[in-house]
């Protein structure tokens, strides 16, 4: 059993959507059973949004999932047509039709379990199986959708419950980088990563998988393959980390843009206001990334911390109502930012990255902003201005040069 992911790109227009049901008919005259699972297209999400907007500044997030979850059912519809012209037996089915169960975490929900029933007696039938991705239904029967990127979780996800071969994901690159290519032109395909390493690549601004359905595949062991729909090259596998992976300090420099930064200023230093600020937050299911709180001798601290971009406006609004209570002198927003990352399984067993890391960005004229670490990964958050600049120097340093610390 096979589980093909293709994305908006590869669905973009109705010429591209037929030579995806090419290659999905040359992987089932290959003897796969083959389960699709398509994102909607190019676009389409975005025009969505959009057209929420201009109704609300903030809609609801319920009827925005309705809305947004629309995208993928034309993309479904026009695969499965195509494959029928080309004579193979094909069947579309919606996330709620699947039944994918989410929680009701509306725009980023989690997923639950899936039953795999009607895939299966669709594949018994000879059908490929094209299955909307993004999308699911909670225990109300609400209509969910799982962020930006959610297409990959269904498909690793899908993969799992249905324990797949392989879960190869179709997108418009040809596998995943050392880092951006549109960044950095001596950019390398990885052959093979660890899902550790991915993990931490996707939560840095690598857009090549998104971070859940990398967890899916770590946590169930599904082999993972990304590669471009419009070339038959090999592209990058997610393994389980090798010994040989430890040789190479940094597998790979990040960039995320789309980050926003928020402050309180002059706080009280006292017990629980970490909780009384961030539990708010959770409780709305924002992510919040680095955190960072500085402490002063008149007994007040300022606390910073990240969101994504797109929900610095909900954070924000939760933040000002919660100020008065934990007597904050001001709130200050700051969305011109980035967070660069260096990640690599190698840093366990080498010293002095962070210092070479620190360095290089100070040779540039580069102010670091805040600091992140994790066993394999070093992240700072500087002005977004220079985000290029210090992408491509520390991948010179750490990745061309293999960082000589």
């Amino acid at each position: 059993m096979l589980v093909q992911k293709y994305g908006g790109t590869s669905v973009a227009t109705i010429e591209r959507i037929k030579q995806v049901a090419a290659k999905v008919c040359a992987a089932k005259r290959a003897g796969n059973d083959v389960v699709v699972v398509v994102s909607a297209m190019a676009g389409e999400t975005n025009r969505l949004i959009a057209l929420a907007n201009q109704i609300s500044e903030i809609p609801d997030e319920r009827e925005k999932d309705v809305l947004l979850a629309s995208g993928e059912q034309v993309s479904v519809a026009l695969l499965s047509l195509a494959l029928k012209e080309l004579g193979q037996p094909a069947r579309s089915y919606l996330g709620h039709q699947v039944r994918i169960e989410t929680d009701n975490a509306y725009g980023k929900a989690h997923i639950r379990n899936i039953d795999s029933r009607k895939v299966v007696e669709s594949l018994n039938k000879g059908e490929v199986v094209v299955v909307a991705g993004f999308q699911g239904v909670d225990e109300d029967d609400n209509i969910t959708t799982l962020g930006r990127g959610g297409s990959d979780t269904s498909a690793v996800a899908l993969a799992a419950f249905l324990n797949a071969a392989a879960c190869e994901i179709y997108t418009d690159v040809e596998g995943v980088f050392t880092t951006d290519p549109g960044i950095c032109p001596n950019a390398r395909k990885l052959a093979r990563i660890s899902y550790d390493e991915m993990i931490e690549m996707a939560s840095t601004g690598a857009k090549v998988l998104e971070i859940r359905s990398v967890v899916f595949a770590k946590k169930y062991s599904v082999p993972v393959h990304v590669r471009s729909t419009f070339s038959g090259l090999e592209g990058t596998w997610l393994v389980d980390e090798e010994a040989s992976m430890n040789d190479l300090l940094v597998s790979g420099v990040a960039c995320d843009k789309n980050e926003a930064k928020i402050t309180l200023q002059r706080v009280p230093d006292r017990p629980g206001l970490a909780a009384q600020i961030f539990g708010p937050i959770a409780e709305a299911h924002i992510v919040v990334d680095m955190i960072i709180q500085n402490a002063s001798e008149d007994g007040t601290t300022d606390l910073t911390f990240t969101v994504p971009k797109a929900d610095h406006k909900k954070a924000l609004a939760i933040v000002e109502k919660t100020a008065p209570a934990v007597e904050a002198k001001g709130v200050k927003v700051d969305t011109d930012i980035a967070k660069i990352s260096v990640v690599g399984v190698g840093m366990r067993t080498h010293a002095g990255v962070a210092a070479k890391m620190f360095e290089v960005l100070a040779r540039e004229g580069i102010n670091i902003e805040m600091i992140s670490t994790s066993e394999i990964k070093i992240s700072v958050v500087i002005e977004a201005k220079h985000a290029d600049l210090a992408v491509r120097v520390l991948h010179d340093v750490f990745v061309e040069k293999q960082g000589n610390v």
